[in-house]
């Protein structure tokens, strides 16, 4: 198809050119005192055209001649460049090889040729990564001085270019992963809190947050940021879950007494207070505390819709308020009662009816409730002994000595 249009384009150019140069009738002179210079038209044409293409290729080796210098300088620094740009390469191969002594020697290498090129200077953002690298290969060889001072370097590179805001952030976030390796926990904070709002949101970002806020024991604000990340999916349903429940649980445990105890609760997330497992704990450290009446305001909610809950919870809800007995008013044990007629075979159930019964000295009825917690077998081994234990003590206030004595032997067998 080229070959075909260059070939049209030909013939056009020779039907102009013998429409116009066909015929060699007319002529021109030259005058140069004292000499004249007669020539056809045709050959002027040529000779104008020809003397036109010279004095352009004259301009343009002149030109040409003139850039020498500075295209040689363009030709220096480019080599340069490329020089640079091959050892920072080199520098990142060696690095994810895990030969860190090389990386950090090419890193530095590649960080002095743009030193020592003023034209290089510019890109910031190669400064960055360079000093970067540097610092990475060092931390990985602990030697953490000058590791603090390649990073020092890095950043400041950042900050005097917004080309480089990107690299910045990354050495920061870098920077708190390494922080938290050293067991530096408000160091690691300090750097998140350093970056924009945007970066601090971001899955990588939360996650060192979140091991962060764990490793300095503040497990209100991990309990925060782990709800974010879970939001972000970066966990499975389950996964998140369990970590969830597990810091809420530890805010718990961290409570000295009642009132700060409250202060966390109400801190929480109203999904944390929801769960049935935290509610368990939560009333646990506050029947610890010394305030029983509470713990079981606490639990009441979760009575309401017992029935509905999954047998782990409503096993964990059952002991929690068994724990919590002492000074029960008579108005739970219609609950009570409804609950364990609802679900007459588990022992946990039982259990906390035994204890309830107890508390309110209704010996006959509460004797029955502990034998079925004593012979359920999906109850825990301590609470099956603490029952036949319960029986024992019954037997022995109607001075029954043979029961009293069966049920210590009981006790004893459980395993």
């Amino acid at each position: 198809m080229r070959a075909l249009v260059w070939l049209l384009l030909l013939a056009a150019c020779a039907i102009l050119a013998a429409t116009l140069l066909g015929r060699n009738d007319h002529l021109v002179t030259i005058y140069w005192a004292p000499w004249r210079l007669d020539l056809s038209f045709n050959l002027f044409l040529v000779g104008l055209i020809a003397f036109c293409g010279l004095l352009y290729a004259l301009l343009r080796a002149l030109g040409l001649l003139v850039d020498l210098p500075q295209r040689a300088r363009e030709w220096r620094i480019s080599r340069r460049d490329r020089i640079a740009q091959s050892a920072l390469r080199e520098a990142l191969a060696q690095y994810f090889g895990g030969r860190w002594a090389r990386a950090e020697k090419a890193a530095q290498r590649a960080v002095a040729i743009q030193s020592d090129t003023p034209e290089l200077k510019q890109d910031a953002e190669f400064a960055v990564l360079g000093h970067l690298l540097a610092a990475g290969s060092l931390h990985r060889l602990q030697d953490r001085a000058r590791r603090d001072r390649e990073l020092a370097l890095s950043l400041d590179w950042a900050g005097r270019s917004p080309t480089a805001r990107a690299a910045g952030e990354g050495a920061r976030l870098l920077a708190a992963e390494w922080a938290l390796e050293d067991r530096d926990a408000l160091r690691a904070l300090e750097l998140i809190e350093q970056l924009p709002p945007g970066v601090a949101r971001r899955t990588q970002a939360l996650r060192l947050k979140l091991q962060a806020t764990r490793l300095a024991r503040e497990p209100i604000e991990a309990l925060k940021t782990a709800r974010l990340l879970a939001k972000h999916q970066a966990f499975s349903p389950g996964a998140a879950q369990g970590l969830l429940r597990t810091l809420a649980v530890d805010a718990i445990a961290g409570a000295r007494d009642a009132d700060q105890l409250r202060a966390v609760w109400r801190e929480f997330d109203p999904a944390d207070r929801r769960d049935v497992i935290v509610a368990t704990r939560a009333s646990a450290q506050l029947l610890a505390l010394g305030a029983p009446e509470e713990a079981r305001a606490w639990l009441r909610p979760f009575w309401e819709r017992i029935t509905e809950l999954p047998r782990e919870e409503r096993d964990a809800l059952a002991i929690a308020l068994a724990r919590a007995t002492r000074g029960i008013p008579a108005d739970w044990l219609p609950r009570l009662e409804a609950a364990q007629l609802a679900r007459p075979q588990e022992g946990a159930l039982a259990w906390a009816m035994a204890r309830a019964l107890l508390a309110r000295e209704i010996w006959g009825k509460a004797s029955q409730f502990l034998q079925q917690a004593a012979d359920s077998q999906d109850l825990d081994t301590a609470l099956r002994r603490e029952a036949w234990l319960e029986l024992a003590t019954l037997a022995e206030r109607e001075r029954d000595d043979a029961t009293a004595a069966r049920c210590y032997r009981a006790a004893a067998c459980v395993r």
